[in-house]
């Protein structure tokens, strides 16, 4: 049975985004040192490549999101601080939004300083990276700068996480000889490090580039969403696609930070990438929730994972933003993962559990979690959306919807949304 998609459904994927929820959420960055494992985390290991995910299933209704937070910023002090709720962002670093030439004066008087100023192309911001004062702490400094200017938008670094893990399966296979034509379908990635020479990604065209410190660097993560997306056999954006995948991560242990994100959304912008897929999830932030309003304003269609915190949890980032795709995941009998976040605007869900992918080094993984669910939608849009366009958008998500297969209640509702999507390969 299809789903006919309501309105309230296609509200909820509206091209114009209204004020931000407040800012709540807990998080794992990637790429960072393993924790303790007595704590509820797996790692992505797949040959030396290593990305930090969330809570094992096992765990999914503990929330103890506090502790691992605390072991995180115990193991990473040089470069982590907390925000004033206790989650990781980088150390000496405050975000400030198109400020003002006057707002930034004042904050010179006061002693902070600007680490760097960058202009984030089409999305029309300019992203001014401060720096505390000397002896001042980021939660402090945030609040010194909001007092200053009142008006303006200034927040922390945040880091963001990876919402799924990869356990590598797989002996590494031979590359393919066939060579598909391009479909002309564009897609773009913004997650962790590409095996481009992978075989499952032969006859996919990559363009690959680092937002972070020695980026790009192959990691699991985003080598499974990017083929669950454009691999040659399975990838739902159908053979031959163009992938444009934004390493956020790299090699530093300050990857995934907020202004890594919104650098690599600014390149997705000027591409005219029609659809972008993010499978990474972190707490409301001024600067990502800036160039996700413009990017979506645009008429491209940001597919988002809603998280593996379970359906307790608060929301998660960018998922929740207005105009955003929030996915979830499901299991081969339809039933959502116990994991995955509540979003009350869920448009889709897709396969999140027994998943098989490509790994690092040529090999395979098996995969879980709402990270490799949201790649699938993505594909399938951009099968639907040839050009960044507010309408087409629309249209788009109208005619994935008509073609979702229904899952609980007839029609419509807020764990499944429209209802599963599959790659349709």
């Amino acid at each position: 049975m299809r789903k006919r998609v309501a309105l309230p459904v296609l509200a909820a994927c509206a091209l114009v985004l209204g004020p931000a929820a407040a800012s709540r959420a807990q998080l794992l960055p990637g790429g960072l040192p393993s924790l303790p494992s007595r704590l509820p985390v797996v790692s992505d290991v797949v040959d030396g490549a290593q990305d930090l995910t969330t809570r094992t299933v096992e765990g999914a209704r503990d929330l103890a999101g506090l502790d691992r937070l605390r072991a995180l910023l115990r193991a990473n002090p040089r470069t982590l601080e907390p925000d004033d709720q206790g989650r990781p962002a980088v150390r000496g670093e405050l975000l400030a939004v198109s400020p003002s030439p006057q707002a930034v004066e004042r904050a010179l008087a006061k002693g902070f300083t600007v680490l760097r100023r960058e202009r984030q192309g089409d999305l029309g911001i300019e992203l001014v990276t401060l720096a505390p004062p000397r002896g001042t702490d980021a939660r402090q400094a945030v609040r010194d700068l909001r007092a200053l200017d009142p008006d303006g938008d200034y927040d922390f670094n945040h880091i963001y996480a990876g919402a799924g893990m990869a356990v590598a399966v797989g002996a590494a296979g031979a590359a393919g000889s066939a060579k598909p034509p391009g479909n002309g379908v564009r897609v773009g990635l913004v997650d962790g490090g590409v095996d481009v020479g992978h075989p499952d990604f032969k006859g996919v065209v990559i363009e690959q580039r680092g937002f972070a410190k020695g980026a790009p660097k192959v990691g699991a993560h985003g080598t499974a969403t990017a083929a669950l997306m454009a691999a040659r056999d399975y990838g739902a954006a159908g053979p031959g696609a163009r992938l444009l995948a934004a390493d956020v991560y790299g090699a530093g242990r300050t990857g995934g930070s907020a202004s890594a994100i919104v650098g690599a959304l600014a390149w997705m912008s000027a591409a005219k990438v029609p659809v972008v897929n993010v499978s990474l999830v972190g707490p409301d932030n001024g600067a990502l929730r800036a160039a996700v309003k413009a990017l979506v304003g645009q008429g491209v269609l940001v597919a988002a994972a809603v998280g593996n915190d379970g359906p307790a949890a608060p929301p998660l980032y960018p998922a929740s933003y207005p105009g955003v795709i929030a996915v979830t995941g499901v299991d081969r009998r339809g039933r959502v993962l116990p994991e995955a976040g509540a979003n009350p605007q869920v448009a889709f869900a897709a396969p999140g559990a027994e998943v098989k992918a490509a790994a690092p080094g040529g090999r395979t993984a098996n995969l879980r979690g709402t990270s490799f669910a949201a790649p699938v939608v993505a594909g399938r849009l951009a099968r639907l959306a040839a050009a960044p366009d507010p309408v087409r958008a629309r249209a788009a998500v109208q005619a994935l919807g008509r073609d979702a297969a229904d899952l609980g209640a007839p029609g419509p509702d807020k764990t499944f949304g429209a209802g599963r999507i599959d790659a349709g390969r």
